[in-house]
């Protein structure tokens, strides 16, 4: 007697794809309610496999959640690598691109985590989080070729990195400006916020005058110039 094979049966996956998974579901859950609001047999039945398999492969909500949060930031840190050339006003602004694309695809997890809003966080998640800003610190840096800026310097650096933060915040609670305007003001932040410390540090000065030395005479750098300069010759009221 001949048995047919079955078709459509399921393939066993190892525990390091099967953990992948689950964290890859999680995160997609996370992405779309916040994470308090998502539960281990949400997260089970998303996966297809029962609660108590998951407890197989995490102890628990906590543990998963940290490793979504582990693999969020490690996508999140790689958007802010950019080619070190051109001028850099065209770099900030594809990085912003990119990070608000990953904002808007996470974004009820990318609020709960920056926030602390979510009681599954910990001490651990907050840590990675760090590492995230850290990073985009450190590509600043790379880009404007310094290895150790003063502290009014890094000072500007580290004030534009919690601002684009707290930009895509207050963004997702309503999105009422629009994607490209913000992107763009948050490049015309950065080099205002180095011209306002330019004024009075000579390191940040000449940090603003190279940067300015590779800008296009119709790019970013020179509209917010003219912008300035119409608001400067308007009349106040």
């Amino acid at each position: 007697m001949t048995t047919t094979p079955m078709t459509g049966a399921r393939r066993r996956m190892g525990v390091e794809e099967r953990r992948q998974q689950l964290i890859s579901v999680a995160l997609e859950l996370f992405s779309h309610r916040s994470p308090d609001d998502v539960s281990i047999d949400d997260i089970a039945t998303a996966a297809g496999i029962s609660r108590p398999l998951l407890y197989h492969y995490f102890p628990g909500k906590h543990s998963l959640y940290e490793a979504a949060v582990r693999r969020a930031a490690d996508e999140l840190a790689v958007l802010f690598s950019e080619p070190e050339q051109g001028p850099m006003s065209e770099r900030l602004l594809r990085v912003m691109g990119r990070y608000f694309d990953f904002v808007e695809e996470h974004g009820p997890g990318f609020t709960a985590l920056l926030r602390g809003g979510s009681a599954v966080g910990s001490s651990r998640s907050v840590a990675v989080i760090d590492e995230v800003r850290q990073a985009a610190y450190e590509q600043l840096l790379a880009h404007l070729q310094i290895d150790e800026p003063g502290p009014r310097l890094a000072l500007v650096l580290r004030s534009w990195v919690g601002l684009a933060e707290t930009t895509a915040l207050t963004w997702l609670e309503g999105r009422n400006v629009p994607r490209a305007e913000l992107e763009l003001k948050l490049v015309h932040d950065f080099l205002a916020l180095t011209a306002v410390t330019a004024a009075g540090d000579a390191e940040t000065a000449r940090v603003l005058e190279a940067v300015l030395a590779t800008e296009r005479p119709d790019g970013a750098a020179a509209m917010l110039l003219t912008r300035l300069a119409a608001l400067s010759l308007s009349p106040v009221c």
